[in-house]
């Protein structure tokens, strides 16, 4: 499959694999008992105001690599998701990112008020939980449910997601090696990108662990290659594009690999780290397509 073929495969079911969890997610925040409209508002405005979906299409395109239906993979999908846009929702904060623009929007502290926002985030948090402790997930067997509850709670947690921002954080102004950047990166926004790999496969009925670390190396390398990514679209990108502002990281004095290496570095780096996810690949006995379509589409991605 050359790669404009392997692009537009993995768009295709991008868009099938967009619709499936909107409208779980959907679902999901409007049955919700919910004293306040104003919270149920801020977490619609944060989880359905677009986004490119691409955690919950790993959930999606791993679970679909064991056969496993979509449904079946639909309350997965959505918890990653949550779980995601909590973190945006917290990290454009004043008190963390201070970003204004979100998705071509404005950001939801701006939308509504940063109190709303700061509990919208954390509801979302725990919809997350609440959706893959859920006795709809009929068809997973239930020691994969709680390791999915386990693999999602410790890559979003201190561990995870939320321990690579508390770096991303302290890095603020400093100098670092770009070893230390990579740590960085692999944790705030890689971690997620594993859990969501790993949750695709263990909903999928997945206990082999040569498969799972396979899995879990493949993912890996595509987590750090798309944080790479956006770093570089940060760097090099559009505004209109991306749906949020450029030159963040300079103007933040945040860390990122163009302002570390080189733009020319970044993109030697980013194709490495591809090679690496598809040889991991390559050892399965699976049906990887939609995965390695993923890699052409990361390699490419302008938003």
């Amino acid at each position: 499959m050359n790669v404009s073929a392997a692009q537009a495969d993995f768009a295709s079911a991008l868009s099938v694999f967009r619709d499936h969890v909107e409208i779980t997610l959907r679902e999901a925040i409007d049955t919700v008992q919910l004293p306040s409209s104003q919270l149920r508002d801020a977490m619609r405005y944060a989880t359905l105001n677009g986004g490119k979906r691409l955690r919950p299409s790993l959930v999606y395109a791993t679970g679909r690599a064991f056969g496993a239906s979509l449904a079946s993979l639909d309350n997965a999908a959505a918890a990653v998701e949550c779980i995601h846009c909590c973190s945006l929702v917290h990290d454009d904060l004043p008190a963390m990112d201070d970003d204004d623009l979100r998705r071509g929007k404005p950001t939801c502290h701006i939308a509504f008020d940063e109190a709303t926002a700061i509990l919208a985030g954390d509801a979302l948090q725990i919809l997350a939980f609440d959706l893959l402790s859920s006795d709809k997930n009929i068809e997973i067997p239930p020691k994969n449910q709680l390791k999915m509850i386990q693999v999602l709670a410790q890559h979003a947690g201190a561990s995870g997601m939320i321990g690579g921002q508390s770096l991303d954080l302290l890095a603020e102004g400093n100098v670092i090696s770009v070893e230390a950047l990579e740590d960085i990166h692999l944790l705030k926004t890689g971690a997620l990108i594993r859990a969501s790999v790993l949750t695709g496969a263990l909903g999928a009925g997945c206990n082999d662990q040569t498969i799972l670390a396979s899995l879990d190396k493949f993912a890996i390398c595509i987590g750090l290659a798309f944080q790479l990514q956006d770093d570089l679209l940060d760097a090099i990108g559009d505004d209109k594009k991306l749906g949020k502002r450029t030159q963040q990281d300079s103007k933040h004095f945040k860390a990122s690999y163009p302002l570390i290496a080189s733009i020319d570095r970044t993109k030697i780096r980013i194709q490495a780290l591809l090679s690496e996810a598809l040889l991991a690949l390559r050892s399965l006995s699976l049906d990887t397509g939609l995965l390695v379509a993923f890699c052409s589409y990361l390699e490419k991605r302008e938003y």
